[in-house]
């Protein structure tokens, strides 16, 4: 059997996988088994953020791996101190860390946190704060308490009941949220830009009024960067680009390039909440992993981050020509390297024509373009991706 057989005759049903087996991956590319060359807009779902196989990146986990693997949480690890100093410092410099394996977990432990500090801050009923308001096309995990935090109808079909005590406002409209503030209410969570909801971004003002509102109620405020995190908007962290600071960061994706890795970062106000015994994992901040994250760390520095929001405004100029030649282009939308192009007819056709042409990109909610390119990405990539994109734009138009 090849190896689309053996995946039809073993696996669980939970994916739609695309016709294309990865045989390579290098930079902002990849090859399939027959040696066709493809250019990376997706970056394994915003992950490869510093480019697949990076070299300085794989070195680093390289040389890990040559001394440990694992050994466990109960003993200190080097790469993993080292990256939860480096981590906190650039977020928080007072704040504390906790190391998961993915982002759905990072979202769990948050909940967790925010849940016992609730606890520990209730006044009179000493259990009544725990009731957190999330947002309607949010995306925040597939674990029974983030499938819960998810606002997404299509995600809970069949999973019910879910965990109780999550409640839904609308992005951008500060007056859904405050209608759901109460005296059990201990946190708000968002995306700063919701990814799987549509490449939705915040609007700077409602972050700011979400802020004024969690002072007002002494709430916590939770950011979910696990996709728009790690550079991908221009910033190490998208809530830079707002002027807002959170209490909770969560992020994960890109973390360490390619190898499973999530992270919570607290703020001095929820620093101090967890003790022995509240929390743990047994491969969350895996040695080898957190060598790779220090190394994208080092790559994220401040010039290189520039470079790449220069590509990216140019990519969306770009974007913003094809808008202009297309009506079925009701919109572009995102920050830095994280857009989307908002259609009026399906996307998944010119999803296929793009990859037939050596492009990868996504779709989602069926309409919504999503391009994830790493951040390595040069100008000639956005002129050869906006290209293929002109021609299967003018294929589905004509079609239409």
């Amino acid at each position: 059997m090849n190896i689309k057989q053996i995946e039809e005759k073993y696996f669980m049903r939970t994916y739609k996988r695309v016709n294309l087996v990865v045989k390579k991956a290098k930079g902002q590319f990849l090859w399939d088994e027959n040696g066709k060359k493809y250019l990376d807009f997706f970056a394994g779902i915003s992950v490869c953020n510093v480019g697949h196989c990076n070299d300085s990146v794989i070195k680093a986990a390289k040389e890990q791996l040559d001394s440990f693997a694992h050994i466990s949480n109960l003993y200190y690890v080097p790469s993993q101190i080292k990256l939860g100093e480096e981590l906190t410092k650039r977020i928080f410099p007072d704040g504390r860390v906790f190391f998961s394996n993915s982002g759905a977990e990072a979202n769990e432990c948050a909940i967790k946190l925010a849940r016992k500090w609730g606890f520990l801050n209730s006044s009179e009923n000493r259990n009544n704060k725990y009731e957190i308001i999330c947002f309607r096309n949010s995306f925040h995990g597939r674990t029974l308490a983030t499938l819960s935090a998810t606002g997404q109808e299509k995600f809970h079909k069949f999973f019910r009941p879910l965990q109780e005590k999550f409640v839904f406002a609308e992005i951008n409209d500060i007056e859904s949220v405050k209608k759901f503030v109460s005296e059990r209410t201990v946190a708000i969570m968002i995306e700063p830009i919701q990814g799987e909801g549509g490449l939705i971004p915040s609007e700077k003002m409602f972050l700011k009024e979400l802020r004024t509102l969690c002072d007002k109620n002494d709430l916590l405020l939770i950011f979910d960067e696990i996709q728009c995190g790690m550079g991908r908007t221009g910033k190490f962290c998208a809530f830079e680009n707002y002027d807002v600071r959170p209490d909770i960061v969560t992020l994960a994706k890109s973390l360490a390039n390619g190898l499973p890795l999530g992270a919570v970062v607290a703020s001095k106000k929820c620093a101090e909440i967890f003790v022995y015994g509240d929390h743990g994992s047994t491969f969350g901040g895996n040695p080898v992993s957190c060598a790779a994250a220090l190394e994208v760390l080092n790559i994220l520095n401040s010039r290189f981050l520039n470079d790449s929001l220069e590509v990216a405004k140019y990519l969306f100029l770009k974007l913003e020509d094809l808008k202009e030649k297309y009506s079925i282009i009701k919109d572009i939308r995102g920050f830095g390297l994280m857009l989307g192009v908002d259609l009026t007819i399906n996307g998944s056709n010119i999803v296929d024509y793009c990859l037939d042409k050596g492009l990868i990109i996504n779709c989602i909610h069926d309409t919504v373009l999503r391009l994830l390119p790493p951040l390595i990405i040069t100008k000639s990539d956005v002129d050869f991706a906006t290209r293929i994109l002109d021609e299967a734009l003018g294929y589905s138009s004509a079609a239409k």
